[in-house]
């Protein structure tokens, strides 16, 4: 054992050595690495840098120099303060004998300097930085939206024969977990005992509730409406559904589209015929004789800014990125970029499946009373208080119909209220028993109106309910 624990120790003390040498490494280069622990999201603060902060807070102060002259200073300040994160971008690049954008910006800066257009050179630094930030911010919301696919697990599971509550990783494939009404499946398994409805609109889309009896499969993410239900795994936590459509997304981020490739291609090329371009500008002129040379120089340092392909780059990165996560968390997987290049194309599409094309919201199209035998009113106010006790999706829809009706629920009026699984729900108000569901609640009503209970104590709705 304490071999065993000796050989541990090492391993992870060659792990740690092993990641804080790649961030090293990463850092060298520029690329501002970092480590998170598994499962965080990783996300920066969404406000800029101290750099972009100083930066424009010493060029709006620089603006005022016709006030007081000595302020032009301050714009020079202000590109020293927002410089080093290009300089080091820089310094990285030109060490492994390639040009990138910060080079660009970089010789773009120094000639404005070389110059003395203070405020140009701080106006390039500030709107550059602050461009990067944005891109930056655009591609960890992302991230974080990503993650939030894994966050739908929850952490803690519970074992329905012991009732130990346990990490949701420590499970393993056949054990048997607890799953009660308004919680959400940690695992993906297939249901052993008891009967409920699951809401699958996080992975499917589909916002109408599934019923799931013994034998049915459920999935890691998905919410448990009203009733209790034992599940034996199928899958461990990290190879489940939602960890599945995660992998997807990120090894589809990973590879390239046919159009990120070609612009990959151009812009190895793209950047060192800048710098050649902006060159040619600056010095052919002079050499052929043309006056005022520091017309020239400046128009080069126009065209090293003006044809940076810093946006040409990033674009087409960030915007699959995102596309991509969209999809997933709409329930849609989509392989990479050249399929959704592909999605592009399509200009007709054919649905064979009736009832999917929905907004996913509820909504009542007409309420009627059969029979006339009591109010609209009264009806609506019994039934609105029994549904705002429930979490069935389909409660919302009518608790909103009988507001804009202007009648207004009291749930705190409502006594023995239950949840029947797979039929409805039932509840007690102002004397009255009131049993809300589907056709199968019609035989609990019916059933029920023997002995004490008077067939006009009972009300009885079915609703016919359609996407």
């Amino acid at each position: 054992m304490k071999e065993s624990l000796q050989v541990d120790l090492n391993v992870f003390v060659a792990l740690f050595g092993l990641r804080n040498a790649s961030v090293k490494v990463l850092n060298g280069a520029g690329l501002e690495a970092s480590v998170r622990a598994y499962g965080s999201s990783g996300v920066i603060g969404r406000w800029p840098s101290p750099y972009i902060v100083a930066c424009g807070a010493l060029l709006l102060a620089s603006s005022f120099r016709w006030l007081l002259p000595p302020l032009q200073w301050l714009a020079l300040g202000a590109a020293c303060a927002g410089a080093p994160p290009m300089l080091l971008r820089g310094l990285a690049a030109a060490s492994r004998l390639t040009l990138d954008i910060n080079i660009l910006m970089l010789i773009a800066v120094a000639g404005a300097v070389a110059l003395k257009d203070y405020a140009e050179a701080g106006v390039i630094v500030f709107l550059f930085t602050t461009a990067e930030w944005l891109e930056t911010l655009a591609c960890t919301k992302a991230s974080a939206g990503m993650s939030s696919l894994m966050s739908m697990i929850p952490p803690k599971a519970v074992l329905a024969e012991t009732g130990e509550v346990v990490n949701v990783r420590d499970i393993g494939v056949g054990a048997v977990i607890a799953v009660r009404a308004g919680e959400m499946v940690p695992v993906d398994g297939v249901v052993v005992d008891g009967q409920s409805e699951v809401d699958e609109r996080s992975l499917t889309g589909e916002s109408y509730p599934v019923p799931k009896q013994p034998q049915s499969e459920v999935w890691a993410g998905t919410l448990n409406l009203d009733g209790y239900i034992a599940v034996r795994t199928m899958a461990l936590a990290e190879n489940s559904t939602v960890a599945k459509m995660e992998s997807l997304v990120e090894e589809a981020q990973q590879s390239k589209s046919k159009t990120q490739r070609l612009i990959d291609s151009c812009a190895r090329y793209y950047t060192p015929a800048v710098v050649v371009l902006g060159a040619g500008v600056a010095l052919l002129p002079p050499l052929l004789g043309a006056r005022d040379a520091e017309r020239w120089f400046r128009l080069a340092l126009v065209l090293l800014v003006s044809a940076c392909p810093c946006a040409l780059v990033l674009s087409t990165p960030v915007a699959t990125f995102c596309a991509l996560l969209t999809a997933a968390r709409m329930g849609v997987l989509v392989k990479g970029g050249d399929v959704l290049e592909s999605l592009g194309e399509i200009r007709a599409v054919a649905f064979d499946k009736t009832g999917t094309i929905t907004r996913g919201e509820f909504s009542v199209d007409m309420f009627d009373v059969v029979g006339h035998k009591v109010q609209m009113s009264y009806l609506l106010y019994w039934i609105s208080s029994i549904e705002s006790k429930s979490s069935h999706p389909m409660a919302a829809a009518l608790v909103e119909y009988a507001q804009s009706k202007s009648i207004e629920p009291k749930p705190e009026c409502v006594a023995q209220f239950r949840i029947l699984p797979g039929e409805g729900i039932y509840g007690e108000i102002d004397g009255k028993r009131i049993y809300v569901g589907n056709k199968r609640v019609l035989a609990r009503g019916s059933s029920c109106q023997t002995g004490e209970l008077r067939a006009e104590q009972t009300y009885i709705l079915c609703l016919i309910n359609e996407v």
